[in-house]
């Protein structure tokens, strides 16, 4: 594997070509080329006959420099450094840093293969690979190159590690929301590339922002937590309360949430009456009254100048008494 660090510390995992994958890459390129070059030097020495021997000797030295130098030159150019021989064997040519080459290396590159690679039918450039550490020419040294393969097994995307389990509900009580959106981002991504990054160089990280995590919440980071568990730690909280104010409560479990606690009953003093007063119950509906069968007429008024009729029971005046006498 390839020690690659990149200017953002992260570490690349990139696997150096080895010999034979890259020799027949370049035979495969030189087929290719050679082939084109036989093409063209025929269409051209077919439509050139009436020039000249010196012309036509011009016209081939041409094509041979525009075909077999500057077609690998443009072609690693354009398909960032990858040809037709690279790509059928799975390789890449990308900077010492990991980044995609220019013209200006494929230049460098391609002028010192036309030494160690035409000239010399590849002895120089076997020669230089199985000296070097990561099996470079002389053409990828002077151009700050490097060989790799691209087709390696697919690492596992990066994951954030879950806080220590004593840190669970530590930080509870801080007040997160001064913390800005893309401070979250920051300790999210950094969270999430943390086993990437260089020991030196991640641990500095943390430290810068957990102090701004801190600054903003109004605490310090306590000094027995490690800034990268303090920033975990803090994310987790949170999140929670993210969840919490989305669903409602707090979640236990698979899609269910807490649901808050129910009062105890108000108990009576002893001095108290065994019975409290009740409010007075609300007045019920009166049942609809049904209208009689036969409405009752009012007593008909007395006609003038009739005498009223006096009771029954009471005696009239030209009656005479029956004797009885109430006592004194």
């Amino acid at each position: 594997m390839s020690e690659l660090v990149t200017g953002e510390a992260v570490a690349l995992e990139l696997r150096p070509a080895r010999l034979p994958s890259r020799a027949l890459a370049v035979l495969l390129d030189l087929a290719v080329a050679v082939a084109v070059y036989v093409a063209v030097t025929v269409a051209l020495v077919m439509s050139t006959a009436s020039l000249d021997p010196a012309a036509q000797t011009a016209l081939s030295i041409g094509t041979f420099v525009l075909v077999l130098v500057g077609g690998p030159i443009a072609v690693e150019t354009l398909s960032h450094g990858r040809s037709l021989g690279k790509m059928a064997c799975g390789l890449r040519v990308v900077r010492d840093d990991g980044g995609p080459i220019r013209f200006r290396h494929s230049l460098v590159r391609g002028l010192i293969g036309v030494i160690e690679i035409l000239m010399t039918f590849g002895v120089i450039a076997c020669i230089a690979s199985l000296v070097s550490a990561r099996g470079r020419r002389l053409g990828d040294v002077f151009a700050g190159t490097l060989v790799v393969r691209e087709r390696v097994p697919v690492s596992a995307p990066g994951f954030m590690p879950p806080p220590p389990p004593w840190l669970a509900g530590r930080f509870s009580g801080l007040d997160l929301s001064a913390v800005p959106d893309d401070l979250w981002l920051a300790v999210r991504q950094y969270l999430t590339r943390m086993g990437q990054l260089d020991p030196r160089v991640g641990w500095a990280m943390a430290e810068r922002l957990a102090t701004e995590v801190a600054a903003r919440t109004g605490g310090p980071v306590p000094r027995d937590v490690p800034p990268p568990a303090y920033l975990a730690a803090v994310l987790q909280e949170r999140q929670a309360r993210e969840a919490r104010r989305a669903f409602g409560g707090a979640p236990t479990g698979e899609g269910t949430t807490a649901s808050a606690p129910v009062p105890p009953a108000e108990t009576v003093p002893p001095s108290a009456p065994a019975t409290a007063p009740t409010a007075p119950a609300a007045p019920s509906a009166r049942p609809p009254v049904e209208p009689p069968a036969h409405p009752v007429l009012p007593p008909a008024a007395p006609s003038p100048g009739a005498r009223p009729e006096a009771p029954r029971d009471a005696p009239s005046e030209g009656r005479p008494g029956t004797g009885f006498v109430p006592p004194a």
